[in-house]
């Protein structure tokens, strides 16, 4: 019986057990198993391409990676990404505080400026 290769969005922990080049482990959110027929592998054997993540879970680099899914480690939860890199401006520049139950006076619009003749 073969083992399960992993799937989309998939977090796997790859050892040495997958593959002798990952002497140090990484942690590998997977894309997708590539499985075209120009990537020949030996039985057993996969490409994987996806994102290698760091210790807070941000993807540091694309990888494709050659491995053993038997020696795969799946995670079941991922690194908690950190939060957005910059914040979120608010519309007009201020909040805006009202009772619960009382609409939104309406926003008004800017009015397009006029053309005088001749100048456009």
């Amino acid at each position: 019986m073969s083992p399960q290769l992993p799937e989309a969005g998939d977090l796997v922990h790859v050892t040495r057990a997958a593959s002798v080049q990952f002497i140090k482990p990484i942690m590998f959110r997977v894309i997708r198993v590539l499985d075209d027929w120009t990537r020949t592998t030996y039985d057993g054997w996969c490409w994987l391409d996806g994102y290698e993540l760091n210790a807070k879970g941000d993807a540091v680099a694309r990888r494709s990676i050659f491995v053993q899914p038997a020696g795969l480690q799946t995670q079941h939860s991922a690194p908690t990404p950190r939060g957005p890199m910059r914040s979120v401006a608010i519309p007009n520049g201020r909040q805006v505080r009202r009772s619960a139950g009382v609409p939104a006076a309406p926003q008004r619009r800017a009015t397009p400026a006029r053309r005088t003749a001749g100048h456009g």
